[in-house]
């Protein structure tokens, strides 16, 4: 009876540690995940950032030209931000569903890589 109470004894400790050794094996496994993906969004958003500044100056400079073109300046603004709600609601119709699908599956494949 004494030797049996030792077994389950042991089997309990051995449970407990076992459970202690999976949680900390799935919190390092989280951390990993976390980890992988900010560290791959920190040089994605630096890129952003710089095209983003390109593109600024890129459509102020238009603006201006198109504007000098067309005589006044506020028109050349107006034209470029015209041809950007044209493309934005083009860009919705058409592509919406299909960067929508692809960021989802993105994510999911760095989740579970």
């Amino acid at each position: 009876m004494e030797e049996n109470k030792k077994l389950i004894e042991l089997l309990l400790e051995r449970s407990l540690e076992y459970g202690k050794t999976s949680i900390e094996i799935a919190k390092l496994k989280a951390l990993d995940k976390g980890s992988d993906v900010i560290s791959s969004f920190i040089p994605h958003s630096v890129v952003f950032v710089l095209i983003a500044s390109f593109m600024i100056f890129l459509n102020l400079g238009l603006a201006f030209w198109l504007g000098k073109i067309f005589g006044e300046i506020y028109i050349g603004f107006f034209v470029v931000s015209a041809f950007y709600v044209i493309a934005g609601i083009a860009f919705h119709f058409i592509f919406h569903k299909k960067l929508k699908r692809y960021i989802c599956n993105a994510i999911i494949k760095n989740v579970l890589k």
